[in-house]
């Protein structure tokens, strides 16, 4: 089970850190991944992160957010700094993932975090 938490409303130029926390003991076995989902458009990669910690960023976040995981927490955090209006949709975590960037290519899914930027 993985419980994200952490959205909420801050202005453009602001930061917010989504965490999600898994259930389980496996949690350092596995990939991990953040995806967001604006009203009207397909869900779209954010990051990931996989179990020995090599990162991957969106090119539209590359520089703005950071993914890291803490696995002695079983939690795997999303940093996001320089925030624009264009960034607000519900974020997901997801686990498990064959291949980072595919959402279907995930296992398991949290219920996602709403973070709405204002200009």
């Amino acid at each position: 089970q993985l419980q994200a938490c952490g959205g909420g409303l801050v202005q453009a130029g602001g930061s917010l850190r989504l965490s999600c926390a898994a259930s389980g003991r496996t949690f350092s076995s596995y990939g991990m991944g953040w995806f967001r989902q604006a009203p009207g458009k397909e869900r779209e990669f954010v990051a990931g992160i996989s179990r020995g910690g090599t990162t991957y960023h969106a090119l539209s976040v590359k520089g703005r957010f950071t993914i890291s995981r803490d696995n002695a927490k079983n939690t795997v955090y999303l940093q996001m700094n320089s925030l624009k209006p264009e960034d607000t949709a519900i974020y997901y975590c997801a686990a498990s993932p064959t291949s980072y960037s595919v959402p279907s290519q995930y296992a398991y899914w949290g219920q996602g975090t709403l973070v709405t930027v204002s200009s």
